[in-house]
């Protein structure tokens, strides 16, 4: 191995070990702090512990939510590999101790509004999760399931069957703590988490790709690089029943400049025809640098 190599693999450790450390202890704070005094289960091998930690007190929420993952895990290496599984093991082994030994003992606890209690500790269990999964890593529970699940049902996406288990566990938590406000606070902590994963693994250069099949690309090319300044494809294309040539038009941008895109592909030509379609994430120049960590 080089000098240079070593580096970057010495660096990789690094920021797997920074990652793990503080997004455990955003996860950790979103959980004591927040959701568990509220009686708020948002999903996942966590609101499970949240729930058993209701029932039995005595029962630590980050050792129970190890004590969990040791099945999973265990069919985790079986059945997706050790190279996931070694990483994830990791961010388990942090995470709980973050929970029981740093977060339970040394931090504040919010007793106020329920819907704050549900909104924070979605923000911080979203942004702690967020930096673990940066990194290539996951904090067990939901992720091994969902995975699980797949290989025996490979037409399932992987965001349904985390939402499958994410509400058998709130519907679970609706039994045990006996109220439907506890369900509901817990489906807003899940949708506050996952908008702020998607916030910052995805960054803010989500957008929308649009294909346009217009006689006029040209010229709606030329105002897109004028008005917008965003760059454009042309790419040669022929229709299949008339036989015709056509240019077709590609153009990324981001959300905020979708509808001035519309308005100038209206202007321009008002019958062409427009395909939009949702990306999570546009890399390249002008946008989020193809290499950025």
């Amino acid at each position: 191995m080089t000098q240079q190599n070593r580096m970057k693999h010495t660096r990789d450790i690094l920021l797997d070990i920074g990652a793990d450390l503080l997004g455990s202890l955003l996860f950790a704070i979103g959980i004591v702090c927040f959701t568990e005094p509220a009686n708020i289960a948002p999903g996942g091998v966590s609101g499970l512990a949240i729930i058993l930690n209701y029932i039995w007190d005595v029962l630590p929420i980050g050792g129970v939510s190890m004590a969990i993952n040791v099945p999973l895990m265990i069919l985790s290496f079986m059945f997706l590999g050790r190279r996931a599984s070694v990483k994830t093991i990791c961010s388990l082994v942090i995470s709980s101790l973050m929970i029981d030994w740093v977060a339970a003992p040394f931090f504040p606890v919010y007793v106020g509004e329920p819907l704050l209690g549900a909104v924070f500790g979605g923000v911080f269990i979203g942004a702690g999760l967020a930096l673990i999964f940066l990194r290539g890593s996951t904090t067990g529970g939901t992720e091994i399931v969902s995975n699980l699940m797949r290989l025996r049902w490979p037409h399932i996406s992987m965001g349904r069957a985390i939402l499958f288990v994410d509400f058998a566990v709130i519907a679970l938590s609706i039994v045990v703590f006996g109220n439907l406000e506890s369900g509901m606070y817990g489906i807003i902590s899940l949708f506050c988490s996952t908008k702020v994963i998607d916030a910052i693994v995805y960054g803010f250069d989500q957008g929308n790709m649009v294909t346009v099949v217009s006689d006029k690309n040209p010229e709606i090319a030329q105002r897109i690089l004028e008005d917008i300044d965003r760059g454009v494809t042309l790419l040669h294309g022929k229709g299949a029943y008339t036989g015709q040539e056509k240019e077709v038009l590609i153009c990324a941008v981001r959300k905020s400049e979708f509808a001035k895109l519309k308005s100038i592909i209206r202007e321009v030509d008002h019958a062409a025809f427009v395909v939009t379609t949702e990306a999570g994430e546009i890399l390249g120049e002008g946008f989020k640098p193809v290499n950025k960590d």
